[in-house]
């Protein structure tokens, strides 16, 4: 009898396990795996797809154009092996379930998980989550849906454009310029904008201007610093010397009166918590990262880290978004913590809601911390420096966002002498507010505020006119390219970083401390876009073909309605420039300089780089050096040969063969003559509009280029 009982209740627990339903859930990567599979039961099985598992074929362009655009996928080469493990865990799975980055790439991943694993009659729903939490994936499997189409045709018409743009043109300029360079939406309008801020900068002429600061002192003797403002009238500008000298001599023997005191209060309001966009921004400007490495290290934070005490967590929310918005729950636990650990007068008295200008992907939330609670120094030992470090910047952010304003008292003091009026004030921060978290808004205070009155008399000092000239626009960094592809509504969050990644391993675009340059090749690239396809380095129209886009996963547009508005007539383009391009020079120059190791006449080369010297003897002999051409001018200094440079990361330049002998360099070319005003050297600045200018910013003498003249 025992015995018929044992074996009756093993046969129940065979008929219990064998009602208990398997589920198999897919997300991207093995860390998010890790992360989710202590949030599930035994029940649950956690696989990683290891990103895309379908694509374009790489040897043909991959859209069937017979049959309206169909697109042609094939299984990513490699991928073989982990689909075949993975079609065989969903077959024994009663439902699967993929669990995607929660954007358009996502969806599309997703959707090609369907294809690929043949999952067509299975159960099978999609899940997202802002963040990897418990609380939030428990709620994702309660909240499954399908695959949402809309998304993936936006993302399936985003892939195609790229697809269409990046295989015609770059085949264009492997056959017209060189083999490896490249295309894109994206990045030729970032090309474009940092080749026309170098033009702004190579035409910039600066613009001569004064300033006067009068040194006063009070009763006290306390210093004062009052900046020249104009008159009764208002703001005047000081342009030259005579004009300065006039209003020192006015002032010289005049008394300064107080004539006007005005105090206030002015209210610092907190940032906003991070966008993709101000998240890459910021790290670039406060810890000195690259945008790749941002969004390496940020997506390390959304998929888990392992914690002392906590196992593996996630840290942030999702890191693609453009959105503001935060959740109700998140925003209950920020208060709570600002309360607890600042005090009630840091919580904003309303809560603080941060709008975008454009169109976001609402779904998704800004970036923010999974807990309010979780302090960067409470789980420093479990980060890495570059963890912890954005980790700090995403946390102080979010925390800040909440908190209630920065409070100044101000100071505006208008002084009289003779006819004329200075301006000096001050402001003291009365109450940090959020600062006391994020102070990282280069807020300016003068520190203390001088005690004036109306009708005050002030000794003077000294009064000084100081001589200023204009500088031009600042190259591009990291965070001002993103900052300006955004404002300008070309790319989205997921595209900034490849895009800077893109441009520099082309060698189109180098990098010099934080400011990007073009390289000779990155111009020649760009002006063959300008040239032959102006509309794709149009930002106007990029950024309606975004709109377009955005409306695709609205629901309200048909996706493949873009690609044949857009193919034809490009397809036309590139057929145009094909036949009117022609092949940009990269033959071998025979020069006279004499291969050192064996004799022959040294040719020039274009590699990577640009030009280089190379022995023709190759492989036999594989001397090479760098080349530099003659600029056909004399140097100013030493009147040896000016030759056309290149820094090691490959700005051109002009300097003297007689280096280190001579050090004469210009980022400008020498004219190789004399300014009639001051006699320095004359040199070309410009490219649209070249115009002879003196080297003298002092001198500021400019005349037109001699073509121009005989015109």
């Amino acid at each position: 009898m025992p015995m018929e009982k044992e074996a009756k209740q093993e046969t129940k627990k065979q008929k219990k396990t064998k009602n208990i339903k398997k589920h198999l859930v897919i997300v991207e990567s093995p860390a998010k795996a890790k992360t989710i599979k202590k949030f599930l039961g035994n029940t649950y099985k956690i696989e990683a797809s290891m990103g895309h598992v379908r694509d374009f074929p790489k040897s043909q362009l991959g859209i069937d154009m017979e049959h309206d655009y169909e697109p042609k996928y094939i299984t990513i080469r490699g991928k073989g092996e982990l689909l075949s493990k993975l079609r065989k865990e969903a077959k024994s799975a009663d439902k699967v379930y993929l669990a995607t980055d929660p954007d358009r790439e996502g969806e599309a991943i997703s959707w090609h998980l369907i294809h690929a694993l043949k999952l067509e009659d299975k159960p099978v729903s999609r899940i997202t989550f802002n963040e990897i939490t418990k609380n939030a994936v428990k709620k994702s499997i309660s909240g499954a849906r399908d695959i949402d189409m809309d998304l993936v045709n936006a993302q399936q018409a985003r892939r195609m454009l790229d697809r269409m743009i990046g295989y015609g043109i770059s085949d264009l300029l492997w056959q017209k310029v060189k083999r490896g360079l490249s295309a894109g939406r994206v990045q030729s309008v970032a090309l474009r904008i940092i080749c026309d801020r170098e033009e702004e900068i190579n035409s910039f002429i600066a613009q001569e201007y004064w300033s006067i600061t009068a040194h006063l002192l009070d009763e006290q003797k306390k210093p004062i610093e009052a900046k020249f403002y104009g008159t009764e009238e208002g703001k005047l500008e000081l342009h030259n010397k005579e004009q300065t000298d006039a209003i020192l001599n006015a002032v010289e023997k005049a008394d300064f009166v107080v004539t006007e005191v005005k105090k206030g209060t002015r209210i610092k309001k907190p940032v906003a918590p991070f966008t993709t966009s101000t998240l890459q921004q910021e790290a670039s400007k406060y810890l000195n990262m690259a945008t790749q490495k941002t969004m390496m290290i940020a997506q390390q934070l959304y998929e888990g880290v392992d914690i002392k005490g906590e196992g593996t967590v996630g840290l942030v929310s999702y890191i693609r978004t453009d959105s503001f918005r935060i959740s109700d729950e998140a925003y209950e636990q920020a208060v709570g913590f600002i309360d607890e650990t600042y005090g009630k007068k840091y919580v904003n008295p309303e809560r603080a809601v941060y709008k975008s200008k454009g169109k976001t992907q609402d779904a998704h939330e800004a970036i923010r911390p999974t807990s309010a609670y979780r302090t960067p120094d409470s789980i420093k030992e479990s980060l890495s420096k570059d963890q912890y470090k954005l980790y700090k910047l995403i946390w102080e952010r979010f925390i800040a966002s909440q908190m209630s304003p920065a409070i100044y008292d101000t100071l505006s003091v208008k002084i009289k002498s003779d006819e004329y009026y200075f301006k000096t004030g001050g402001s003291v921060l009365n109450f940090e507010g959020f600062l006391k978290v994020y102070d990282k808004t280069e807020e300016e205070e003068s520190g203390k505020i001088p005690k004036l009155e109306q009708g005050q008399r002030l000794n003077k000092n000294k009064i000084e006119g100081i001589q200023h000239f204009t500088q031009p626009p600042p190259r591009f960094t990291d965070a001002s390219l993103i900052k300006t592809l955004e404002e300008i509504g070309v790319g989205r969050p997921s595209t900034y970083a490849p895009t800077l990644t893109t441009i520099q391993a082309r060698h189109y675009v180098i990098k010099e401390g934080k400011n990007l340059f073009p390289t000779e090749l990155g111009e020649t690239v760009n002006d063959i876009m300008k040239g032959y396809f102006a509309d794709i380095v149009d930002i106007g129209f990029t950024a309606n073909m975004e709109d377009k886009l955005d409306k695709v996963e609205e629901g309200k547009g048909e996706w493949k309605q873009i690609i044949r508005d857009f193919y034809p007539a490009f397809h036309q383009e590139v057929l145009d420039a094909v036949e009117k391009l022609k092949k940009v020079d990269i033959k071998d120059e025979v020069t006279d300089i004499i291969c050192e190791k064996c004799g022959r006449n040294m040719v020039v080369k274009y590699g990577r780089y640009g030009k280089f010297l190379a022995c023709p003897g190759f492989p036999e002999c594989q001397n090479a050096k760098p080349f530099y051409e003659d600029a056909g001018v004399a140097c100013p200094q030493c009147g040896g040969k000016v030759l056309i440079k290149k820094t090691k990361k490959g700005r051109k330049y002009f300097g003297c063969e007689n280096n280190p002998e001579c050090g004469f360099m210009s980022w400008n070319k020498p004219t190789g003559e004399k300014c009639p005003r001051c006699g320095s050297y004359m040199e070309e600045k410009g490219k649209k509009n070249p115009k002879i200018v003196c080297s003298n910013v002092q001198c500021g003498y400019i005349e037109p280029k001699k073509e121009e003249k005989e015109e």
